[in-house]
């Protein structure tokens, strides 16, 4: 049992649809996030990207604040004794604070009341044009890229459920690999397409052994691969004949093969258009041999459909007679399995 977990947490992609390879030793790391600085905002996580929002406005006011208040300084705003004629850069600011509020004053727009600029300082007006364009553009950057990460569809993808076990059996007289598939929310998921890539060693024909090789797997729904809209759980599957990168796979060698089946779900968001991707995967000893789904909706006496998610990721063996008769040993040992 020990080394069936060990076996069962060694995959690519864990099963919320995250990445688990972990990348090291990449020269100028830092260099590389900061040339494409607007993903590395955008994908920055919440917190740090709060704390990029209120240190952008505290920065820019208390820097431009500095600045004004060294004009201020070089033009003997702050000295003792001046001439009557003596006219100052920023009116009524004598201390650090007092410049500091100026610049947030400025930047804000709350308009200008006690403290105003003069007009016999060009220094300082110059650089009251140059605060106003350089943080517009900074509040238009973080402002983007709080937008930008409200407006993925990484969150409506979250609400897309896969059945936690892939299930062989029978279907139409072909032995299928199945997996289930839900929309958990009510707008519809529509042009949705089910992929699939089979992720396992291979030896080529020069002797190069690949660590992950990548072959596509067909899913298909009754007679294609594509469905128009996600409203109900449906059930997609992938017929293991002869062309199949699963071919060969029996009852006998499923928990023998080393693979991981990564299965991917494009779709589109009805609401907004925008496309969204959610993807899971499945390692050997999530594949149940001579198992079928259970039946997840169910008809109302009021003529209305009910899917119930008590029975989503629920399994009963097959019910093909002469396919577990094939398979009775297998069976008892998946059963011991799922007690475990």
């Amino acid at each position: 049992m020990t080394n069936r977990k060990m076996e069962v947490q060694r995959r690519i992609v864990s099963k919320d649809g995250h990445n688990n390879v972990r990348i090291d030793n990449v020269e100028g790391m830092v260099k590389l996030y900061l040339h494409d600085i607007w993903t590395t905002v955008v994908d920055m996580k919440w917190r740090f990207k709060l704390t990029l929002f209120a240190s952008t406005f505290v920065m820019t006011w208390f820097i431009f604040g500095v600045i004004f208040y060294f004009i201020g300084m070089s033009n003997r705003d702050f000295e003792d004794g001046l001439q009557s004629n003596h006219t100052a850069c920023v009116m009524n600011v004598q201390t650090l604070t007092g410049a500091f509020l100026f610049s947030l004053e400025s930047q804000t727009t709350i308009g200008y009341g006690f403290r105003y600029i003069s007009e016999e300082c060009p220094l300082a007006i110059f650089t009251l044009v140059a605060q106003l364009v350089i943080t517009g553009l900074a509040e238009i950057f973080v402002t983007g890229a709080f937008l930008a990460k409200l407006a993925r569809p990484k969150k409506r993808a979250e609400t897309i459920k896969f059945s936690q076990s892939a299930v062989i059996c029978q279907r139409q007289g072909k032995l299928c690999l199945m997996v289930r598939v839900a929309n958990m929310r009510k707008s519809l998921l529509i042009q949705c397409q089910l992929t699939g890539k089979l992720l396992h060693s291979n030896v080529t024909e020069e002797g190069e052994k690949t660590q992950v090789h990548q072959s596509s797997v067909d899913f298909f729904m009754d007679s294609s691969g594509e469905c128009p809209f996600l409203i109900l759980p449906l059930t997609f599957y992938h017929v293991l004949d002869d062309k199949s990168p699963l071919a060969g796979l029996t009852a006998e060698n499923l928990n023998a093969r080393d693979f991981e089946l990564l299965v991917t779900l494009n779709a589109t968001m009805e609401s907004t258009a925008a496309t969204c991707q959610s993807r899971t995967s499945y390692v050997p000893q999530e594949i149940l041999w001579g198992y079928e789904f259970m039946p997840v909706l169910f008809s109302t006496t009021r003529g209305r459909y009910v899917a119930d998610f008590n029975f989503f990721d629920k399994v009963q063996a097959s019910n093909d007679t002469a396919f577990l008769s094939n398979n009775t040993e297998k069976l008892k040992l998946e059963e011991d399995y799922k007690r475990e």
